[in-house]
């Protein structure tokens, strides 16, 4: 029994490995859109969004097969209860990537200073989301709190982001709406930093059974 329950939570971490490759992709493609005036990658970010929803809700399947048909011990349960939290995540990663590509979509290919932060900031984030997983599948402690110390490094980039687009608007009146453009899709940047801090977080609750925010 124990054997079958082993090779199924072996299957839950495949399974979160795969939503995070997701995850990475979808950001990494949405990234690229930002000085590329590319249709055809939105369109993929949207398709792996759409993927991302499908594995949350096979994944939130599995891990209720496995409460419900097993007798998880302490530490297993935690680790099944920690995965049902991070694809919610990882899920709303996705919609974020999609929604930072539909933006792009009005910059028309723009680039300057603030989409090299932009894109800098990026890369920190998909290095956050990728640690984070890792940290869950490795049980590795040292790595989620990395991940969690890493996000400071992300609001550093959307505070520069935010101070170039106010010089911007300072120099140029009529420059238009790239600003307000150009800050949402930093803001959803940092998001994405902070769901891979939540991931993190639900990581370190595998581990200990202690959540930051809570008294489970």
């Amino acid at each position: 029994m124990r054997s079958r329950f082993d090779e199924q939570l072996a299957r839950l971490n495949s399974e979160m490995i795969a939503m995070g490759a997701l995850c990475e992709e979808a950001i990494a493609l949405a990234t690229k859109t930002i000085g590329e005036d590319r249709g055809d990658i939105r369109k993929e970010v949207i398709r792996i969004s759409g993927e991302l929803d499908q594995k949350e809700r096979d994944v939130e399947a599995l891990c209720l097969k496995l409460l419900l048909q097993q007798q998880p011990v302490a530490r297993d349960l935690r680790q099944i209860s920690a995965a049902l939290k991070m694809i919610t995540d990882m899920e709303r990663i996705g919609d974020q990537a999609e929604d930072i590509a539909e933006i792009t979509a009005y910059l028309g290919g723009y680039q300057g200073r603030e989409t090299e932060q932009i894109q800098a900031m990026a890369a920190e984030a998909i290095g956050m989301v990728t640690d984070s997983v890792d940290a869950f599948v490795r049980r590795d402690m040292a790595l989620a709190q990395a991940v969690l110390d890493h996000d400071d490094i992300v609001d550093g980039y959307f505070t520069k982001v935010k101070q170039s687009l106010i010089a911007m608007i300072a120099q140029n009146g009529d420059v238009g709406e790239y600003p307000l453009d150009l800050l949402m899709i930093a803001k959803y940047f940092e998001r994405i930093g902070d769901h891979a801090t939540n991931i993190a977080e639900w990581v370190i609750f595998s581990i200990t059974g202690v959540h930051k925010d809570s008294e489970l």
